[in-house]
This record gives C-alpha cells, structure tokens and sequence, in this order.
C-alpha cells in the first residue's frame, strides 16, 4: 500500500494538507554560526583577484546580517529563516565544492580568474545564480524539511522581510563596487560597467524567485515537467550569468 500512502500524501501537498517533515541531509549544516564561520574559511582560501571571492565576502555580509536579525527576533518564524539561511547557502557550499557546478553557476566559475571584468561583475553574477535558480530550490527543499508548504503562516511574509532587509543593504553594497571601479579600469570604462550591472535588482531577481518557488512546488512528482522545468532554469540563469561578466576593459 506504499503506493497508496505516497498518492494520498501527493494530493494532500496541492488541496493545502501539511505535508510531513523531511529529514535534512547529511552534511547539512546546523546553524548560521556555522555557516558563517565556512565562508569565512572559503574567503580564507581564495586567492586574490578569484572572482567567486568577491561573490562570498558580498554573500558573507549578508549572512551576518541575517544571522544578527534572527537574534534580535526580527521574523515571526525563525525556524523557517534559518533553516531556509542553511539550505540555501548549503547551494552555494555545493557549487564551491564541486568541479562540474550546475550550468547556472558555471558562467562565473569558468570566469572566475579571466581578466577584463572588475568585481561587482562577479558579485552579480553569483547573486544571479544564488537568488534566480537556487533560491526556488531552496525554498521547497525547507519546506519539505520542516513539513511547512509556501502557504504555510509566515513563509512568505519571512520570506519578504529578507527582501526588506537586503534592500536596506543593496545600495551600500552595490556602491562599495562601484567606487572602487576606478581602481580597477580607466575611467572610460567606468560608464560601461555603471550600465551593465545598473539593470539588475535584488528585490525583482527574489520576486521572480518566490514565483518560481510556487511552480515548482506544484510541480512536484510532475515528470518529467519539473525536470524540464528546473533544465531550463538552469540554462537561462546561466544565460544572464554570461550577459553580467561580459569583458570591459583589458585589465590585464
């Protein structure tokens, strides 16, 4: 009767039943301390001038930012932000670690130490590939860990509030970039870059992600639909990746 068992669950998931907790993997780790502490380790090791280096310092500001927000009881559901923190930034853990990184990663690993591109490229890029494909993931892999849906009391509005928070952080990031281009490239080059980066947003690249939180929850035991779904996600976050570390100027 397994069968019977996993079709009840499967209709339970899409008329808004709970479905039950998933057991997290292993190796996943278990607390934004944690997390911290193994970005700082990859900034440790990556030499100077590696442009995946210049994604984790941005990333890692951002997860002490997090991290500070779940002590001071800034999300009326911790567990599901932390546990959404871990998942989500365990992606990334995976992309670092391996040799053959997703295709919407890949762009800015096979870039990652190609001259003509200054860092704020890099930066964006592996937000692009972060936010746009694994963040989808991410979302319905926590809820499944915690037995929560995205209609679940507190998903989404946890969700946006991360988005407020980033948006109080993006501008002050995206101009510590920005300033320092000049040291980077000629200042005829500055415009260039300016426009390149200037069209995309971290609050519209989590918006598109939460919508595509919700397709691919529903398209779960959907196959080969959301096999297909997530190939071609992949390849068009790739595709932007591309776009984003476009060569400017011969930094070489």
């Amino acid at each position: 009767m397994g069968w019977f068992s996993d079709v009840v669950a499967w209709v339970r998931s899409r008329i808004g039943g709970r479905p039950r907790p998933e057991p997290p993997p292993a190796g996943q780790l278990t607390s934004v301390d944690a997390l911290v502490e193994r970005m700082h380790e990859i900034d440790r090791a990556l030499p100077a001038g590696d442009g995946v280096a210049d994604f984790n310092r941005m990333y890692l500001r951002v997860t002490e930012l997090v991290r500070d927000r779940l002590v001071e009881g800034w999300f009326s559901n911790p567990e599901f932000v932390t546990r959404l923190d871990l998942v989500f930034a365990g992606l990334y853990l995976d992309a670092v670690g391996t040799a053959a990184p997703d295709p919407s990663w890949a762009p800015l690993f096979a870039c990652r130490r190609e001259p003509g591109r200054v860092p704020i490229q890099f930066a964006l890029a592996g937000m692009n590939a972060h936010i746009n494909h694994d963040l989808p993931v991410a979302v319905v892999t926590t809820c499944r860990q915690l037995g929560l849906t995205p209609d679940s009391p507190g998903v989404e509005a946890d969700y946006h509030r991360v988005n407020d928070l980033l948006a109080s952080v993006q501008e002050q990031v995206r101009r510590s970039f920005l300033d320092g281009i000049a040291l980077a490239v000629d200042e005829q080059y500055a415009g260039p870059v300016a426009n390149l980066v200037s069209g995309w947003s971290i609050a519209r690249a989590r918006d598109a992600a939460w919508t595509n939180s919700r397709v691919l929850w529903s398209l779960e035991g959907v196959e080969p639909l959301r096999t297909d779904f997530l190939a071609t996600l992949s390849r068009t976050v790739g595709m932007a990746g591309r776009y984003l570390l476009t060569p400017v100027a011969d930094l070489a």
